[in-house]
């Protein structure tokens, strides 16, 4: 009986976490920089089945007044001979998030820390819902996936937020980065 409740209780916060990803996932960035020619970015997918996902990129142009030519890093054209490129508008664009290994390393990854992890060319938004060995059980709560990854696949999630950048961790608390 308490393994069961156990059980629904873990179901219960996965289930809270997920929603509150789903809202930041669907949320469009505030426009709140000005990104230059050449400025390290990235890009959120507002595509269906991409959504959570974000993928590097670097500006090419500013393209009017709300958005921008982005040239991918990881995502190649249809015939894989060059890197994609793309208009996208102010509201998918963010900054690269600054490096984590130093708050890795003080504070590792837990039970329902929400994260980031690179797979198919791009960072996918998702939380940690246990560990085997030394893999990190990660659920994408917009495709509904669990997929197990090894740590160094794995970020900290941040969301740039009126200028500056917050950790969503710690089982979905919020603490100031920069």
């Amino acid at each position: 009986m308490a393994t069961n409740n156990l059980e629904k209780l873990h179901q219960s916060r996965i289930d809270k976490i997920s929603k509150a990803i789903k809202s930041t996932a669907f949320k469009r960035q505030q426009i709140t920089k000005v990104f230059q020619k050449g400025d390290e970015v990235e890009v959120a997918s507002q595509v269906y089945g991409f959504i959570g996902s974000y993928y590097s990129a670097t500006i090419v142009s500013s393209f009017g007044a709300y958005h921008y030519k982005a040239k991918y890093k990881t995502l190649l054209t249809d015939d894989k001979s060059a890197p994609l490129e793309e208009i996208v508008t102010v509201s998918e664009v963010r900054p690269v998030p600054p490096d984590q290994r130093e708050t890795l390393l003080e504070n590792g990854f837990r039970l329902y820390d929400m994260v980031d992890v690179f797979d198919n060319d791009g960072w996918w938004f998702g939380l940690i819902t246990g560990k085997i060995g030394q893999e990190y059980d990660v659920y994408f709560p917009t495709p509904g996936d669990k997929i197990a990854y090894p740590p160094e696949m794995l970020r900290f999630h941040q969301e740039w937020s009126n200028g500056k950048w917050i950790f969503l961790l710690r089982q979905g608390r919020i603490f100031d980065l920069y």
